[in-house]
């Protein structure tokens, strides 16, 4: 039997077919493309993803990304360790176009792209087959996620620099040479990405699909990353539609259900879109990303090393003390209300902040997230936990931001201050008096909502705003190395494309990489605000 693309590129008396006898193939028994579909959804979890030669504990898939670029932004702190696989992140080495880090976060997406351009030139264009569509709309939609992963980060915000050069565009369709495949602009790139989703809408519309699993993209999910894309370009009443549409049949987390480590099961209410990982996917425990982020796991980079990710206090102190994400860190005193109900061993509540365990767990540092659960309860060592992709809670952000910067303020103060007051702070009152103050509003909520879960340096560039780490009115918590602020405008904060596209890619001469800036030094900075922590 022909069970994917691979096999369908060779006849069994030798040779191989054409696209065109693919398609025929595939039309005849479209079930025949089901495991490629099923592999383009799985990798983008998998550890070893074959990015590299040899197996690296910093190549987790998402996660990993996710990670990396909360590491570049200003609300996540790391330790300054040998230990610590990420700290290019958090110091901007990453910047090289020879490092390891920054060419993960190509290689995943770009590999993902040629599995969905794969899938696409196996479906014939004008077919008419359900299932064909589903995978033709499926298949869209991840091309425009994994395209939403790269550009941002390659380019200013797009208002502005709409004519400035992103990442190369390679798809099912592509004309010229694929050798010589020039940087798009950030309107072609968005242009793309739009046009996919619009597709894969019309189509998951069309077939009123329902999925089988949350690892696989629905009409909420696309609905939800075309909101995403809107908000990027700032279309605001094109995001607030898309956004309201992509929660329909969601409800957020209750003040209950994150007043304690959560974040970990796609079975939750609120869960849009999933990376499902269960214990088999683990290649190695450390390999993970409660490996990395949890600060309850018995094996893990966190936990042993003690490289914990912790919030900036500069942030942590802007939290209401009756808002429940005050407890999704420790403080000062490593005292978190979260911990109440929870046990490791004999330790109990803020107990476990300050338990030692030779060669599993070191006391927690203060500002220690504990917002992430990991299967298997505390001290557990299997390290799994799926991953979210997109939750109810992004999307009213998107709602309330969108619904106030397209003209009405009122309307997007009532989305935010209803979810705010219902699920996480009872006391809370939404101040802002013009639409400035709202983004700005908008952002804190989403610095403090997502944090961990990789929006923070897509805020950072689409807003236009200082990364503001260390301020002199606060004595950080940044190790000296990472403490440092850097401006809007700084070149350093654009991505470079790694050295093994410029090498085989003649349309990316190195003069027309990103180019500009350099690494901040500790203490640089200095005066830079943000609007949020001043």
């Amino acid at each position: 039997m022909i069970a994917s693309c691979a096999d369908l590129d060779t006849i069994p008396e030798g040779g191989t077919f054409t696209n065109e006898q693919k398609q025929e193939v595939v039309e005849m028994i479209p079930e025949r493309l089901q495991a490629d579909v099923t592999g383009m959804f799985s990798s983008i979890a998998a550890a070893y993803k074959n990015v590299f030669t040899s197996a690296r504990d910093d190549d987790f898939g998402y996660p990993a990304v996710c990670l990396s670029q909360d590491l570049n932004g200003p609300d996540m702190v790391a330790s300054n360790s040998g230990y610590n696989w990420f700290s290019t992140c958090s110091e901007f080495s990453d910047r090289s176009d020879t490092y390891a880090n920054p060419y993960m976060r190509w290689a995943l997406f770009y590999n993902q792209i040629k599995q969905a351009n794969d899938i696409l030139k196996s479906i014939p264009a004008d077919t008419e087959n359900t299932t064909l569509l589903r995978y033709k709309a499926q298949a869209k939609a991840v091309r425009a996620f994994d395209y939403l992963c790269l550009v941002p980060y390659f380019q200013f915000k797009y208002k502005g620099n709409e004519d400035k050069p992103t990442v190369p565009l390679v798809t099912d369709v592509m004309e010229g040479d694929p050798s010589s495949n020039p940087r798009a602009t950030a309107e072609a790139a968005y242009k793309l990405i739009m046009d996919d989703l619009t597709d894969a809408i019309n189509i998951l519309k069309n077939l009123n699909y329902t999925r089988s699993s949350k690892s696989e993209v629905d009409l909420n999910v696309a609905y939800g990353l075309r909101a995403r894309a809107n908000l990027y370009m700032e279309n605001w009443a094109d995001a607030a539609s898309d956004a309201k549409e992509a929660m329909k049949g969601y409800t957020p987390y209750s003040r209950e259900d994150v007043s304690i480590p959560a974040f970990i099961d796609h079975n939750d209410p609120n869960w849009i879109w999933a990376a499902i990982i269960t214990e088999t996917n683990i290649a190695r425990q450390l390999t993970s990303w409660p490996g990395a982020y949890s600060s309850f796991s018995a094996k893990g980079y966190a936990t042993g090393q003690g490289c914990y990710k912790a919030i900036n206090n500069l942030l942590y102190r802007k939290i209401s003390h009756t808002d429940v994400r005050k407890g999704w860190w420790v403080d000062e005193n490593l005292h978190s209300d979260n911990l109440a109900s929870l046990d490791w061993g004999d330790a109990i509540g803020d107990e476990i902040a300050t338990l030692a365990i030779p060669d599993v767990k070191v006391p927690f540092i203060p500002y220690t997230n504990v917002k992430f659960a990991q299967y298997g309860g505390v001290g557990n060592d299997k390290n799994a936990g799926d991953w979210c992709m997109m939750r109810y809670e992004e999307m009213l952000l998107i709602q309330a931001e969108a619904t106030a910067m397209a003209g009405d303020l009122p309307g997007g103060k009532t989305i935010l201050e209803n979810f705010v007051k219902a699920e996480r702070d009872p006391n809370y009152v939404c101040t802002a008096a013009d639409v400035t103050a709202f983004q700005n509003e908008v952002w804190f909520q989403r610095r403090v909502e997502l944090w961990g879960e990789g929006f923070s340096m897509a805020d950072i560039m689409r807003l236009g705003k200082n990364i503001v780490r260390v301020s002199s009115a606060v004595t950080t918590n940044f190790p000296n190395i990472f403490a440092f602020n850097m401006a809007s405008n700084d070149g350093w904060l654009l991505m470079r494309i790694p050295q093994d596209e410029t090498n085989s890619n003649a349309g990316i001469p190195l003069s027309a990489n990103n180019n500009d800036g350099r690494q901040p030094l500790p203490g640089e900075g200095a005066g830079l605000k943000d609007g949020v922590t001043d």
